[in-house]
């Protein structure tokens, strides 16, 4: 196996919007990417927003009109960003350029690995991804399928490249509309949840500020206990709910409005959608 710390082949992003651009971020934070990142984006002002990155080389289309395939051409790893709409005229764009044995990673949701294997063909190594938003701030979850040409060499090397944004969590093509709901539209859940917390400290008499900073600095505190301590969510919760008290009477409330229905409802209607979207692509 490599090591986790080897330094990265040069890496091709086409398409580096928000997911793109986060995980050009967490390359260049890493120090792995010594290769080179070329990132692409169709306007002068969006690839404005890279430039100054370490090691990172970013293109505007509209200036550069073969900078994607003059990007995938040099690449070892190449990260497809663009629209799930886009995905089937940029892959017949780069196929010709790519090099045999090419790793190329789809960001796109709903676009199959067997989609990209088709419009490649069978020198392209493919693998299909799902990142999450927080890994703009390097605290990601990213899930990885592997294609039918992908040996454990290249997963491992797909893994350490999303590892520079946070964690990875390998599971077979699948599973990954399920992970969706999860880990990709987790972070939606955890916003709102957020909203509404804070709506209940304003019907408490807080101000507004007073309110937003009492619940987003409970959950961040809450939720870099969980990571430190190590120990189980029901253990933690426990802690804090004392006998016959106050958090005890309000998590009985918690319980009555069947939360664990309500998020398996909300996944169940999250994962009918993503395999609309696949059915659809």
């Amino acid at each position: 196996m490599p090591e986790t710390n080897a330094p990265l082949p040069p890496v091709a992003i086409l398409g580096a919007g928000s997911m793109g651009g986060a995980i050009a971020r967490g390359l260049a934070r890493s120090g792995l990417a010594t290769a080179g990142v070329t990132t692409t984006n169709r306007s002068i002002a969006r690839a404005a927003e890279l430039t100054e990155l370490d090691g990172v080389t970013s293109v505007a289309l509209e200036e550069a009109p073969t900078g994607n395939t003059d990007a995938a051409a040099l690449a070892d790893i190449v990260l497809i960003g663009v629209k799930p709409a886009m995905v089937p005229d940029l892959l017949r764009e780069i196929a010709p350029a790519l090099r045999p044995g090419t790793i190329v990673v789809s960001l796109a949701a709903g676009v199959t690995i067997a989609t990209f294997e088709r419009i490649l063909g069978d020198g392209s190594v493919v693998l299909r991804s799902m990142p999450n938003t927080p890994s703009l701030v390097g605290h990601g979850v990213t899930g990885l399928a592997a294609g039918t040409r992908a040996d454990a060499a290249a997963v491992a090397v797909a893994r350490r490249l999303f590892e520079t944004v946070g964690t990875v969590v390998e599971v077979p093509e699948s599973q990954i509309d399920a992970l969706s709901t999860i880990s990709g539209s987790g972070p939606a859940y955890f916003f709102l949840v957020v909203e509404e917390f804070t709506q209940a400290a304003i019907g408490k008499g807080f101000g507004e500020a007073e309110a937003r900073l009492m619940a987003e600095q409970t959950f961040i505190g809450a939720a870099a206990l969980l990571e430190a301590s190590g120990d189980d969510p029901a253990e933690l919760r426990r802690r804090v709910t004392s006998p016959k008290g106050t958090t005890e009477r309000a998590v009985a409330v918690l319980h009555d409005a069947r939360l664990g229905d309500v998020f398996a409802r909300a996944t169940d209607a999250a994962l009918a959608r993503a395999r609309e979207l696949a059915e659809g692509a």
